[in-house]
């Protein structure tokens, strides 16, 4: 069956076709023989459509997207056709794919596809999206993760720090790794660290006690439809906490463990349920840290690792969805 897909991204000619996962699902949905259009979150409006007689009054969600195709050749990696206005609504798939941060424009597109799914399937749920951004989510599984707290009550955050020592602290709505500190036992800056958070931001802070077990690596584990489907392993560079890939995180192949398949066992209904077809799960040592659901990532370095196709996974499960 061939589909008309809308993706819903930050701009194509910045990304990197080894590792984005949009490019991935995009190479994928065009292999298959659907038909792709690409737009950005500010080219998205929302009015009032006309109505025929006796029928209700709706809105119209439209955009103004170009056509796609892709190619993996880089420096030439897509070509576009014309721009238009496009209507959502008239679409079979909506890729939500923009990157955090997961800020009101983010939650603004997630209330304006609401008018259109699921008569067009977006993919993930936008009303689910906009209820469980990563670093809330995680926290209706307890049992699951490592001790942790969102406050923004620098009060609280001593007294977290005085019985674990050592902690992670991070924005509570970031990505990427960006702004995400280890303070340790003996670290003076916590205070300044706060002050200068706060003067800026009005946003919570995440702190969660360190877990030793990140050394040996940060696992993304991704989930199709509510099951385990593949994983990689991200083991921080010397002198780095974060083990994000973008920040010198080195990606390894690794399987999933006993341990590793009980959290997606126990979190797998929930986002099912939800609406969550693709998600990405952190997982260090014996712990949960974070669902992610807004953009998902980890697809390109799991199928170079133990050549597990998820692209096409995804695929399959938003095709079975449509019938």
């Amino acid at each position: 069956m061939a589909l008309n897909v809308a993706v819903q991204m930050d701009p194509i000619e910045t990304i990197n076709i080894e590792g984005d996962s949009s490019f991935a699902l995009m190479l994928t949905a065009q292999a298959r023989g659907h038909a792709l259009w690409h737009y950005e979150v500010r080219h998205m409006s929302l009015s009032e459509g006309r109505a025929t007689a006796g029928e209700k009054r709706t809105h119209r969600l439209r955009a103004m997207a170009r056509p796609v195709k892709v190619q993996r050749v880089a420096g030439a990696h897509y070509s576009f056709g014309e721009p238009g206005l496009v209507d959502l609504g008239g679409m079979d798939v909506i890729l939500m794919r923009q990157d955090p941060p997961f800020d009101m424009a983010y939650i603004t597109a997630t209330h304006m596809l609401e008018h259109i799914h699921p008569h067009t399937l977006v993919v993930n749920d936008p009303a689910s999206v906009r209820n469980a951004p990563e670093k809330l989510l995680v926290t209706h599984f307890p049992d699951l993760m490592p001790p942790t707290l969102i406050t923004w009550d620098p009060a609280a955050i001593r007294d977290f720090r005085a019985e674990f020592k050592d902690i992670i602290v991070k924005p509570l709505f970031g990505n990427g790794g960006a702004g995400v500190f280890r303070i340790k036992p003996d670290d003076e800056n916590l205070a300044s660290l706060l002050e200068m958070h706060f003067a800026r931001s009005r946003e919570p802070l995440m702190i969660q006690r360190y877990e030793a077990a990140v050394r040996a690596g940060d696992k993304r584990i991704i989930l199709v439809d509510g099951k385990a489907a593949g994983a990689v392993n991200r083991v921080p560079a010397a002198g780095e906490a974060r083990s994000n890939m973008h920040v010198g995180g080195r990606p390894e192949k690794s399987p999933l463990t006993r341990r590793d398949l009980e959290i997606c066992e126990a979190i797998g209904p929930t986002l099912r349920d939800q609406g969550m077809i693709f998600v990405g799960i952190d997982v260090i040592g014996d712990y949960l840290t974070e669902i992610n659901v807004t953009s998902p990532t980890g697809l390109q370095e799991i199928a170079r690792f133990d050549g597990t196709d998820l692209s096409a996974m995804i695929w399959d499960a938003i095709e079975a969805k449509l019938g």
